[in-house]
């Protein structure tokens, strides 16, 4: 995983040296500044192709994972045509380089992404067809002035794209590279989607159309094939030049991954020990919860304990590399921010994790509430549309601030069109569940859980309730953070707050706090217009409060303790 920035000339002709801040740039000294602010993205190298003559300019900040001494980018076909700018991991290069062999003997990429010049010059824009993983890209064909730029089905990797007061097109990993030259035209890219053509041409379009976002599923679960489908998964993101982890909260999903990664690894090697981690202040539910998984799958564990100070101390920071002021994604995001800087310290480069279970399994605690299947499957189909501004924003970002890879099994294209493609009724969790046949209440998650019964996991952890991961390292920190925030915010600065955030206006201090560090930060609409708020289904008498206490089927909801 790295950051890439990509600057186009409106016209397609060069780009003059202008003032900026100040002082005088070229547009190699401006792509190369503006990239700077993502450079935690990418600190193993910095790679800079500018095409004078036609105004381009690519940039690719490195953290190199795979092809560590060969995969400095920006990459280039054979005649030097096409170049490539990529941030992140295309699962199937394997697969794909064999293929590409028998066209080109002797073939071998310097790296996962450079498959995809070769998958460019066979099938065009429909290499999106052949590809699995995490990834977005830029590729710019000169001798055709042709540009393709695209990102993975549900946004694992962020992309921002948008236009200078000239007319020039600029895309970038992180908003912040763009903010300050983009002030009017500054939008997310959107996930799933390509935009291929010259600059006046680009538009996005979807690239990823499953039957599962058109149709009801029907098909019953199959646990021994949903087992398989994960174990697949899980397999499929364990390619790594460079020492890896997995991240274990102690809940069922990050398990999960860690107790089947820690098998495949072993048959590597026997002796084989997976690198944990666990953060939680002492006491918090999940460091209880992560020994026992350690324990079990026999991995070298590492607990990480903090205060509620210590996240306190953060939250500027974090919001800065977050991008958000989105209540639930922050306080998500303070744990992680704190654990991902250890978790580099230590030589890890890769960590797995849990992330985006619950928006395909339907594990939310505010799903209990839902009204039908319909209903049920309709709310997990928009979480998913939701998650590159939500959970995997979060796990993106707030890792890469440290230069540390996420990968997310869960969000394996091919796993998650299987498990959205299983009947809703036996996903949906409470009174409605019909697995096997049989309705009674049952809870969420349940297939996955049933799925992997026996020894991946104790069972306390398999069937532990669903922990929002703000909440399962320690109640306390969620407890605070109103009260922090209120010590800045007067109820007098409340009350003004839709005239003063005329954009997503908060209604609590805690966001109105978050959202002053943003504005402080990224002053103008276009950035507030990024951010997208996460909220339990109102309309299904849910709480607005984003902590999973605050849903009545919480075993310590607020009240019951």
């Amino acid at each position: 995983m790295c950051g890439i920035l990509a600057i186009f000339s409106a016209e397609g002709q060069p780009i003059e040296a202008q003032s900026f801040q100040g002082s005088e740039h070229s547009l190699r000294e401006l792509a190369y500044r503006q990239s700077g602010k993502q450079r935690h993205r990418g600190p193993d190298d910095t790679g800079v192709e500018v095409i004078s003559e036609q105004g381009v300019a690519l940039v690719h900040e490195r953290l190199a994972v795979i092809g560590v001494q060969t995969g400095h980018q920006p990459l280039y076909s054979q005649d030097g045509n096409i170049a490539l700018i990529v941030n992140g991991e295309i699962y199937n290069y394997l697969e794909l380089t064999r293929q590409i062999a028998k066209h080109l003997p002797g073939y071998k990429p310097k790296s996962d992404s450079n498959v995809l010049i070769e998958l460019y010059e066979q099938h065009g824009q429909e290499l999106l067809q052949h590809i699995t993983g995490m990834f977005a890209f830029v590729l710019y064909d000169r001798r055709r002035r042709q540009i393709l730029v695209a990102r993975d089905p549900f946004g694992i990797i962020p992309l921002y794209w948008g236009k200078d007061a000239r007319g020039n097109l600029w895309f970038a990993s992180e908003m912040k590279c763009l903010v300050d030259v983009c002030l009017v035209e500054l939008q997310v890219f959107p996930p799933g989607h390509l935009a291929a053509g010259n600059v006046k041409q680009l538009q996005p379009v979807s690239y990823h159309k499953p039957s599962w976002k058109e149709i009801i599923p029907t098909q019953p679960v199959n646990l021994q094939e949903l087992r398989v489908q994960v174990e697949l998964a899980v397999r499929s993101h364990l390619q790594c030049d460079v020492p890896f982890g997995a991240l274990l909260s102690g809940g069922v999903d990050s398990s999960l991954i860690a107790s089947i990664a820690a098998r495949v690894m072993r048959e590597r090697d026997a002796n084989y020990k997976l690198r944990t981690f666990s953060v939680g202040m002492v006491g918090s539910p999940d460091f209880e919860h992560a020994r026992m998984v350690a324990e079990h799958i026999g991995s070298q564990h590492t607990e990480i304990a903090f205060n509620v100070e210590d996240c306190l101390d953060g939250v500027r920071d974090l919001i800065y590399h977050l991008e958000s002021y989105d209540v639930a994604t922050v306080r998500c995001s303070l744990p992680m921010f704190y654990l991902a800087r250890h978790v580099k310290s230590t030589g890890i480069k890769m960590i797995l994790s849990g992330e985006g279970a619950d928006e395909i399994f339907g594990g939310y605690l505010y799903f209990h509430k839902a009204p039908d299947y319909e209903q049920f499957h309709q709310e997990m189909i928009t979480r998913c549309e939701q998650l590159h501004v939500s959970d995997i924003l979060r796990a993106n970002k707030v890792t890469m601030s440290k230069g540390l890879e996420l990968r997310v099994p869960f969000l394996d294209t091919a796993l998650v069109d299987y498990v959205m493609s299983i009947r809703p009724q036996d996903k949906i969790p409470g009174q409605l569940n019909e697995f096997s046949g049989e309705r009674k209440w049952r809870m969420e998650k349940f297939v996955l859980r049933q799925a992997f019964a026996g020894d991946y996991l104790p069972d306390a952890v398999l069937w532990r309730q669903k922990e929002q991961f703000s909440d399962g390292v320690g109640y306390a920190l969620i407890d605070a953070l109103p009260e922090f925030s209120a010590r800045h915010v007067s109820d007098a600065q409340l009350q003004m707050a839709e005239k003063r955030f005329p954009i997503n206006p908060p209604k609590t201090k805690e966001a109105f706090y978050y959202r002053s560090i943003f504005e402080e930060q990224f002053p103008s609409e276009a950035a507030a217009r990024t951010v997208e708020k996460w909220a339990p289904r109102l309309d299904w008498g849910c709480p607005e409060d984003p902590s999973g206490r605050a849903q009545a089927a919480h075993e310590k909801a607020y009240g019951k303790c």
